[in-house]
Formats: structure tokens, C-alpha cells, sequence
């Protein structure tokens, strides 16, 4: 395999490995979500499958060089198929004190640790909290370091251009970036385009960046402190044509699609909050599909904005993280009472309160499904990966349309700034959206606005429509008329009917899916980002020989009609979440499981070795001559 129509000295070996995971970490300033997001890309078009986990400070303007301020972008690159972005790193890449001190304990004993030897002087030292240099130290000794001075041979290979020191130094992470590519046979090519067309204005900063990114790669190719590159061969995915996709700019895709396949215009109402704000970002892209984008001024005139597009006829969107939704709730609750379809999108983060708003967890559950006052059900779904949000919103809005109910998706930061290949469908193959607008009665008999089908979902009548004139509101509504009531038994017959909608999607969702045997020891049941980790920890312990299977769920409110008859055919099942135990709290309450926990609220998914511990916790070892799961 050849990079940039080069390939590695003849004196050096090339060793074909199936899979790497590489962290890149450095201060928020040195650009290491673009070098992630490259090598990324370039993996990808190399035919490696790709599971990405990028890595935010929490502050906006941590001060530079210290801990707070560091930033983090892992990926796992691999001949076969791979669902997580890896457990242990086969190598990290550290271009300050902070980076290693705070990443290195994750590099497996004996892996390759680079760094930047020109940013370990005392006063980096010093802002990173470290009385000695790490690389000095005698637990260094477990990895295999290379010191590289990419800060000076950045500055020589862009001297003659005129540059500011400053300037100069932003080119540190194209020099990283080629040294990586050298190292596990990556194309430079994706990555000159790239550099051409952000930079094609700015001819210094054009030629700087990429002379940088040839400096990597020569040292590579002419060190003697590296002896040996890798090669990873293309991986065996089904065919089509794939795209590498993050999970909020596949949700926003999912919802254009959404409302194509509805013959609706997207009107999205949102207010900025991290880790959401990238599909915002995305939509105000396609105003020539029919995308509305609305920045409100906050989350309550954000999610009214769109139910008052919904009211209108609109594919209606709004979009937050846990303190967002807090404040929509009231509204949402609006929703509820004015049965119209609404998506509200709640990309998850650490919290309470503001939390950890650059990392992940699942602990929104239980608020999209109960934190509304009265009795105001929705249905809830939740992306299982990047590439499914996607699938997840069509799904939502087919059922928000079919229903008349507002639907709750939920994603979390892991998913949203992670990415995986996506193979594009074929258009053709997604079945459309239909929705039919009532229109006047031919009879002249009145138009009945609460009256309803068979899913118990009420006409969407759009205003102006003749004759179709109802009223609309937060006050509870007659049966069938819409007049304001304040009768007790109506009240309690629209609650009813009301749960008994959101009840009735689960006549419609597939069956729950099982990977693995129908009974055993050990269920393991996951739900959001949890996915991947779960597959691949139950499947590792399958070919152990172990008793388990998994079940991850889509559908959290309703629960697929079959789920209960799944949990009792094992005799344990475990819930692992980054919370502390909301689904295994409804798994309990609904179908009297004695579900055991699993639980991490660290702002970091799962390992799989974490889970495969826990697996051979609950499991027996297998026996001697027993069948291996294929």
C-alpha cells in the first residue's frame, strides 16, 4: 500500500496488523479533532472500517497548556468490522505535558508513545501541574517513546514563508499528521485536497500546511527511531457506497430525509447548547431543500417556535441537551395537550445542571419520559450509533405522522461527535411518509378536530383549510369537539386516550431482536451508545463459550410488545448504562425483573473489557468439549 505514490524505505520492515487504535491529544489550540477527523476520513477511503471517539474540554478557553484545556481524538482503524473505537491504544500521539499525563495510562504497556519533546520545557511542565518532566520518569519505561521535535522541524520546513512564530506553529498538527500517516501506510492525498480547498485563499497558510505534512512523513520515512510501519488491510463490509459520517450530521440528514419522504418543509427551532449544536450547524446548510433554521433566543421560544410550525403543517424539529430540555418541558407538555407531531431531540451530557457538557452519559432518561407535570406520555426512541441516527429520525417522524404525538429521540454526546462509514441508501428502497390533510366535510356536517382513527390519532388540519376552523391550547379539550373542558369524567377519558396512543406504537415497531440464544444464563440488555460496546463485549464472551446474549433496545417508551416474554427466558439480566440504573429501574417496574446494574457516570462510554469482566462475573466458564456461539 503506497501514500502519496511513496512508500516506506526498503530498509525499513512493513508489518500488516488488522487492526489499530491511535489517540491524538494535545492543547484545544493544536488541532487535533482536524488531524482525528483526516486520518478519520482518509482510513475510510483506504476501506478500513472506523469507529471514532472525540474528546472536548469542558471550558471554552481552558488556559493553554494545562489539563482543563486538553483535547482528545481517538480512532480505531481495523481490517474487519468494529463497533467501538477501541479499548487500549496501540498508539498515542502527545503534543504537550498535559496530553500524556492525562492520556497515557490508557496506552497499552509496550505501545508507541510520540510526543513532542519541544513542548516539555519548565514552564509547560508547570502548567500542566508536574514537578518533573514524564519523560524522565521511570514508569515511561513501560512504552516504547519517541521523541520527535516537531516544533522545531515544523518551524524549518515553513521558514522561508514569512510566517509568525505563532503562525508557524499552528502547522504542528499537518507535521503530526504526516509522521502518523507515514506510520500506518495512510494516503497523504485526502488530506492535501483538504488543506487546497480550506486554505486555497490564504497561499502561505496553503503552502505552510502542506509542507508540514511532507516534513511528518519524510521523518518517518528517514528516522531511526522508527524501524517498522503498519499496514491494515481494507475491511469486508457490505457493498455499496459508504460515507464517513458523524452522528449529529447524520441526524440532520435523517430529518431532511424524513421530510422528503413526507412532502413537508423542516422547520428547525433551536437554541445553541453543546453537544446539539452541530446539527443547527448542518441543517442552515440545505436551505435549497426546504430547511428552515431558526436560532431562538432560548430553549422555551426554540421548541414554541416549531410547535407553532407544527400547527402550521411543518415537519416540526427542535433540538437540546439535558438543561435545554428542562426548560422545554412546559412545552412539550403543550404538545401533548395539542396532539400535534413535534420531534424534540435531547443530545445527551453529563450533568446535573451544566455537568460535563463536553461528555457523555445516558442519564436523561427518566426525564424525557416523566418530567412534565400531569399525566403527558411521548413516545421515546434512541440511536443506537452515528450512522443510525440517521434511521432513528425517519423512524421517529413516521411515527410522530402516524400518531399525532410528539416524539422524543434520544442521542448523547458519544454518538453526536463520534463517526462510523455510513452506506448510503438507495433512495428508492425508503418507503415514503404519507400524510393526508383533512379537508371539509362534503356532507357540511362539522369538522370534528379530536376526532379519531385507528391508532386513536386525532385529524392534522392545517389553518385556512374552509370549513376546517378548531381551536387549539393548553387547556384540556372535549372529546371530539376540542371545546375547553372542565369536566372531571372527560378529563380522565382524554388522559386515558391520550396513553393509550402513545401505548398503541407498539403495534407497529418490529418485534425486539435478540443476538445470540433464545434462553441462558445471561441477558445483557443496552439501550443509546452502549451499543457497540455491549455487541462486541457479549460477542467476545460467546466465542468463550459463555452463556449470553444481548438485547439493545430502540424503542424505550413503548417497550416492543415481546420484550417481556425475552427478560424471563434468562436466568440473569444485566443493564450496564452511563447513568445509575434508569433502564434497569423500568425494566424492574414494568416486567418485575431483578435486573442487575451495571453503571458508569465518568463522562467516558464502556470498555469492553469492562463489560466482558462483568460477563464472566455472571456467567459460568465454559464447559470442556462445549458448543462455541459462530
Amino acid at each position: 500500500m503506497s501514500a502519496n505514490s511513496s512508500s516506506a524505505a526498503p530498509s525499513k520492515e512493513v508489518a500488516e496488523v488488522s487492526e489499530v487504535t491511535v489517540r491524538l491529544a494535545g492543547d484545544s489550540g493544536d488541532g487535533m479533532q482536524l488531524l482525528g477527523t483526516q486520518l478519520t476520513n482518509t482510513s475510510a477511503l483506504l476501506g478500513n472500517d472506523v469507529a471514532t471517539f472525540p474528546d472536548f474540554p469542558a471550558e471554552i478557553r481552558a488556559p493553554r497548556g494545562t489539563r482543563a484545556g486538553v483535547s482528545g481524538f481517538q480512532v480505531q482503524f481495523a481490517a474487519h468490522e468494529v463497533h467501538t473505537p477501541g479499548d487500549t491504544l496501540d498508539a498515542l500521539v502527545a503534543m504537550n505535558p498535559a496530553a500524556l499525563i492525562t492520556n497515557y495510562k490508557d496506552l497499552r504497556p509496550g505501545g508507541l508513545l510520540i510526543v513532542d519533546e519541544d513542548s516539555f520545557t519548565d514552564k509547560d511542565l508547570k502548567l500542566a501541574n508536574l514537578d518533573e518532566n514524564p519523560l524522565e520518569s521511570e514508569w515511561i519505561k513501560e512504552y516504547r517513546l519517541v521523541k520527535v521535535p516537531i516544533t522545531r522541524l515544523t518551524r524549518e520546513a515553513v521558514a522561508d514563508l514569512g510566517l509568525s512564530v505563532k503562525e508557524s506553529d499552528r502547522c504542528r498538527n499537518f507535521f503530526a499528521m504526516g509522521l502518523i500517516y507515514w506510520l500506518y501506510g495512510r494516503s497523504m492525498e485526502p488530506t492535501l485536497r483538504f488543506i487546497r480547498a480550506k486554505f486555497g485563499k490564504m497561499p502561505q497558510v496553503q503552502e505552510a500546511n502542506e509542507r508540514a505534512l511532507r516534513a511528518g512523513w519524510a521523518f518517518g520515512e528517514t528516522t531511526e527511531l522508527l524501524n517498522t510501519s503498519y499496514r491494515v488491510a481494507s475491511a469486508h463490509l457490505p457493498p455499496g457506497t459508504y460515507r464517513n459520517m458523524m452522528g449529529n450530521q447524520a441526524m440532520a440528514w435523517g430529518l431532511m430525509t424524513a421530510a422528503r419522504l413526507s412532502g413537508k418543509d423542516l422547520f428547525y427551532g433551536s437554541y445553541p447548547i453543546t453537544p446539539a449544536s452541530d446539527i443547527l450547524h448542518e441543517l442552515s446548510r440545505y436551505k435549497n431543500f426546504g430547511v428552515y433554521t431558526f436560532q431562538a433566543e432560548d430553549e422555551i421560544a426554540a421548541v414554541c417556535a416549531a410547535i407553532g410550525a407544527a400547527y402550521g403543517g411543518a415537519m416540526a424539529v427542535t433540538t437540546s441537551s439535558g438543561p435545554g430540555i428542562a426548560l422545554k418541558a412546559e412545552a412539550m407538555g403543550l404538545a401533548v395537550m395539542l396532539e400535534l407531531p413535534l420531534l424534540v431531540i435531547d443530545v445527551q451530557r453529563g450533568g446535573p445542571s451544566t455537568g460535563l457538557p463536553t461528555k457523555t452519559e445516558q442519564a436523561d432518561l427518566l426525564q424525557v419520559l416523566f418530567g412534565r407535570n400531569g399525566e403527558a406520555p411521548l413516545p421515546v426512541l434512541a440511536a443506537r450509533s452515528p450512522a443510525d441516527c440517521f434511521d432513528t429520525a425517519i423512524e421517529a417522524w413516521r411515527i410522530a405522522t402516524q400518531f399525532m404525538v410528539p416524539v422524543v429521540i434520544l442521542s448523547d454526546g458519544y454518538i453526536a461527535n463520534g463517526s462510523e462509514p455510513w452506506r448510503i441508501p438507495n433512495v428508492e428502497d425508503l418507503p415514503p411518509i404519507p400524510i393526508v390533510h383533512p379537508v371539509a366535510p362534503e356532507d357540511g356536517s362539522r369538522f370534528l378536530p379530536y376526532a379519531r382513527d385507528e391508532n386513536l390519532a386525532r385529524p392534522w388540519a392545517i389553518p385556512g383549510t374552509p370549513a376546517l376552523m378548531h381551536r387549539v391550547g393548553g387547556l384540556e379539550k372535549e372529546d371530539g369537539t376540542g371545546n375547553v373542558s372542565y369536566d372531571a369524567m372527560n378529563h380522565q377519558k382524554m388522559v386515558r386516550i391520550r396513553a393509550q396512543k402513545v401505548a398503541n406504537v407498539a403495534k407497529v415497531i418490529p418485534p425486539q431482536e435478540v443476538m445470540g440464544p433464545d434462553s441462558g444464563e445471561l441477558l445483557v440488555v443496552s439501550w443509546g451508545g452502549t451499543y457497540g460496546t455491549c455487541y462486541t463485549a457479549v460477542r467476545q464472551m460467546q466465542m468463550a463459550g459463555r452463556s449470553v446474549a444481548h438485547c439493545h433496545l430502540r424503542h424505550l417508551n413503548p417497550f416492543p410488545s415481546n420484550l417481556g416474554d425475552i427478560l424471563s427466558a434468562y436466568d440473569r439480566v444485566l443493564v450496564p448504562e452511563l447513568n445509575c440504573g434508569q433502564l434497569r429501574l423500568l425494566l424492574r417496574g414494568n416486567f418485575l425483573v431483578d435486573a442487575i446494574g451495571f453503571n458508569k457516570v465518568q463522562g467516558r462510554p464502556f470498555t469492553v473489557s469492562e463489560l466482558t469482566d462483568k460477563i464472566s462475573e455472571l456467567t459460568s466458564p465454559a464447559r470442556a468439549g462445549a458448543k462455541v456461539a459462530s
